[in-house]
């Protein structure tokens, strides 16, 4: 029945759909009333023919009954880099067709030509716990394929980056067979440059993986090598070390099994002149000699090659092959270094939303590389580790780093900014390792692993989980005191101007999740203040976005397109049960009625007529084993260890309308001249929640690895059907910033996020400076000041001091995260005085 469209379609619009296709004249089908299907693949690889985005996409769709793989037309595709096609959404079909391969015989697929509508958590998907239990529609000359729909590739790529193995063509580990080889005749490393400029073919080598790099993915359209990757290896014998390479179809054959640590017998290899132009992992602690010259070649293409792993319980100590080398560094001890790569072992106390960053390569497709900021700590020193981390082709690891447990990570490098804000960011060798993964791994023996496990005893779980939090708008390290501008993008510690005009420009372009940050320059126009929590927050169960034409499809951001014939949203948000509990504290803050306040500089030394009362969150194994237990012993505590009073906040019904209205607002002079002359202004929206860092619980850490981490390929019914509290670590209000460009054409809104409490995650690393706790200086420092009483003021109050920004001409650092569909997340992290911006050299 699965394979058969004679079956009977039981009602399915789907079926009806393709049954009339089938019979189309033309190939194409545009259909009366939009058919409305679930997605629950996406699926990407490269496109076969040069195009403007270099991939393309196949989805999998149903109506509950039926499913069927169809190709997306490439005017189509930017829904998906943009985030609202996505898995678990409902999707409005408006046209279907046929597409016949000319080449080959018998072989054709369905296409997406027309998308009517984008609809969230669509209701077929309700009742379906496995979808490969729906039968599957197809035909004679409709082929089924587990692989891309164009035939003329083989495998596809991991959704939003290239460097994750992605699908069944990557073989998984598996623990190799009992062998035995002949030792007695090997080639050491030391011989292979003589070997190489002779004719002789060498010898097997005997060799011991010390380091692996991340997969690179050199695929290009047009390009006819099945499986473009290559991956690097550090090997070692007791003579020297020397890189290795692995190509194109042994990248998926071989990867998952040659790890780090394993023993290899290698057979009929070949030897290239090494590649000097990358990058290498720094091996400080064993003694032996480097080969830079040249490098084994594992290439398919040089037949005959033969990879052998040997058990560890094969491997003999007359061999002498040496141990992994290992630098583990404390948290105390990273102060001292500067670009020194080292391996850390901590606790992970924070764990950041998945970003995407645009790679600067010139050749090629367009490529990304994904990161997240992890905060770790090992009892050393009251500051913890602060981990920007790279995807390292562990999708495993790197997607459930997840608080409260013990990660591993190796080759990360020591970076100094401003030479005070330290920090370590992988690099291309880096290795991942979390709790299920520590076993027999070769580091479980180092003297600075054993002292962590040892501090760990002396931990009370309950205790450090209220120290845990996720998510959240993260930036560091902070911008440097003074602005310099540069017009080299390549620079990473300086930013580029944009102009205020162009920004529209910028949002546009960007992709999902992708962040950027640059500058703008101005006058602050206007500033408002927003208390929080005031909406209900809980997540959209609806979102309906209309569809652009085919033909002059605009990639304008539906939220930044003013003009009346933009897509329309309906939104419908689930609402709490009225009876919801709330404290006693927070319903006093909750009931109150708001009132607007205008601050001028009449008012500036006035009192203002209602003071508004704004509270804030106060509540903040010897062996190999023991680096496993910890997770089951904290999901006890998850529950008890979270303070009653930090539950999250409900508004009620009748106070909707006044969320959207700010709590205080103060215009400048000339914001009130030359704001009806402005031609392109740019609104921010509200706040969105997933801007702000919230609680970490056991009990939710499923559905918070399914928001945190990147949109995944497959629809998983377990996670969708969850939902989880959003506890916020710590915020009472946040401002509304309107930049004025210099030129008076055009103006942009953007949020600010003052950091009010030590515990949020913005707080670690940073030495706050003491200030008068004016917006200015707020703004100017990202942070509140603890007053003489040991208490941070309210932010609201800072609006008393915002006429000090009239006419201040001011330069505003902006980061940028498309957070998915048309949610923009636009947040200033530093706003610099004329007095702080530098005159770049003119030579």
């Amino acid at each position: 029945m699965a394979g058969s469209s004679d079956d009977s379609g039981c009602g399915s619009a789907l079926h009806a759909a393709l049954e009339q296709l089938r019979s189309a004249y033309p190939l194409s089908l545009s259909l009366t009333s939009p058919l409305c299907v679930a997605v629950i693949a996406v699926d990407r690889y490269l496109s076969l023919h040069p195009t403007s985005d270099s991939y393309s996409y196949d989805l999998t769709v149903t109506d509950g009954r039926w499913r069927v793989k169809c190709h997306l037309a490439e005017s189509l595709t930017w829904w998906v880099r943009k985030g609202s096609l996505r898995c678990g959404v409902e999707v409005q079909l408006s046209q279907l067709s046929v597409v016949h391969d000319e080449k080959r015989i018998s072989h054709s697929y369905l296409r997406i030509d027309g998308i009517h509508s984008i609809t969230e958590k669509p209701e077929m998907l309700a009742g379906i716990k496995d979808v490969e239990i729906i039968p599957q529609w197809c035909r004679d000359d409709v082929m089924r394929t587990n692989g891309p729909l164009q035939l003329g590739r083989k495998h596809y790529l991991s959704l939003w980056i290239n460097d994750d193995p992605h699908g069944n063509v990557w073989i998984p580990n598996s623990p190799p067979p009992h062998v035995v080889i002949d030792v007695s005749k090997i080639t050491l490393l030391a011989d292979l440059e003589a070997i190489f400029h002779s004719t002789k073919r060498p010898l097997p080598l005997l060799v011991r993986i010390l380091h692996r790099s991340r997969i690179r993915y050199y695929g290009k359209p047009g390009q006819n090598i099945d499986f473009p990757f290559q991956v690097y290896y550090e090997v070692a014998d007791q003579s020297g070390i020397m890189s290795m390479v692995l190509w194109n179809d042994l990248c998926p054959e071989w990867f998952h099994r040659l790890t780090v640590g394993s023993v290899l017998y290698l057979q009929q290899f070949s030897l290239k002149p090494s590649y000097q132009k990358r990058s290498r992992p720094q091996i400080n602690t064993l003694s032996l000699m480097a080969f830079r010259s040249i490098e084994i070649s594992l290439n398919p293409r040089n037949t005959g090659t033969v990879l052998t792993v040997i058990p560890p319980k094969c491997v003999q100590p007359q061999w002498d092959l040496p141990d992994v080398p290992y630098n583990f560094t404390t948290r105390s001890e990273v102060e001292a270094n500067n670009n020194h790569a080292c391996d850390i072992i901590g606790l992970v106390t924070y764990v950041g939303r998945v970003e995407r960053i645009r790679s600067k390569e010139k050749s090629g497709p367009e490529k990304f590389w994904a990161y997240r900021w992890v905060h770790a700590v090992d009892g050393t020193s009251d500051s913890p580790f602060i981990l920007e981390i790279f995807s390292s082709s562990q999708p495993e690891i790197f997607n459930n780093i997840c608080p409260m447990t013990y990660l591993v990570c190796t080759q990360m490098r020591v970076c100094r900014e401003a030479g005070r804000f330290v920090y370590l960011t992988s690099s291309t060798e880096t290795q991942l390792f979390i709790t299920g993964c520590h076993k027999k791994q070769p580091y479980v023996n180092e003297p600075k692993v054993k002292a962590f496990i040892q501090w760990t005893k002396t931990l009370k779980d309950s205790v450090m989980l209220q120290k845990t939090a996720i998510g959240g708008y993260y930036n560091y390290p902070p911008a440097p005191p003074t602005f310099t501008p540069t017009t080299n993008n390549n620079t990473a510690n300086e930013t580029s101007i944009t102009a205020v005009a162009e920004l529209k420009g910028e949002l546009e372009g960007m992709q999902y999740r992708e962040h950027k940050r640059l500058a703008i320059q101005g006058y602050v126009a206007a500033v408002q203040y927003h208390i929080w929590p005031l909406e209900d927050q809980q997540p959209e169960v609806s979102n309906t976005v209309q569809s652009h034409q085919q033909q002059g499809v605009s990639k304008v951001l539906q939220h930044h397109t003013p003009r009346k014939d933009r897509p329309v949203r309906e939104v419908e948000s689930t609402s709490s049960d009225s009876d919801t509990t709330v404290p006693p504290k927070r319903k006093r803050v909750q009931t109150r009625a708001f009132q607007r306040q205008y601050f001028t500089r009449s008012k500036v030394h006035s009192k203002s007529d209602r003071q508004v009362d704004f509270t804030s969150n106060d509540e903040e194994q010897s062996d190999e084993g023991e680096l496993e237990e910890e997770e089951s012993d904290s999901e006890d505590v998850s529950q008890s260890s979270v303070p009653e009073d930090d539950q999250r906040l409900t508004c009620p019904p009748d106070r909707q309308q006044a969320a959207s209205h700010p709590a205080a607002l103060w215009e400048s002079a000339m914001w009130a001249l030359v704001k009806q002359e402005v031609t392109d202004h740019i609104p921010c929206g509200k706040l969105d929640q997933e801007s702000l860092s919230e609680k970490f619980r056991f009990d939710d850490r499923e559905i918070l690895h399914h928001y945190l981490n990147l949109s995944p390929a497959k629809w998983t019914p377990d996670i969708n059907s969850q939902t989880h509290t959003h506890t916020p670590v710590a915020c009472t209000g946040y401002f509304t910033l309107t930049i004025l460009g210099l030129n008076q054409k055009a103006a942009v809104d953007i949020l600010f996020l003052p950091v009010v409490s030590p515990d949020a995650p913005q707080a670690a690393g940073v030495q706050h400076s003491h200030h008068d706790n004016s917006l200015l200086s707020c703004l100017t420092t990202g942070h509140l000041c603890v007053q003489p009483d040991g208490t941070c003021p309210a932010p609201g109050s800072l609006m008393n001091s915002a006429p000090q920004l009239e006419s201040e001409r001011v330069v505003c650092i902006v980061d940028l995260c498309l957070l998915g569909e048309s949610r923009v997340e636009m947040i200033c992290s530093r706003l610099y005085r004329t007095a702080d911006i530098c005159q770049p050299d003119s030579t």
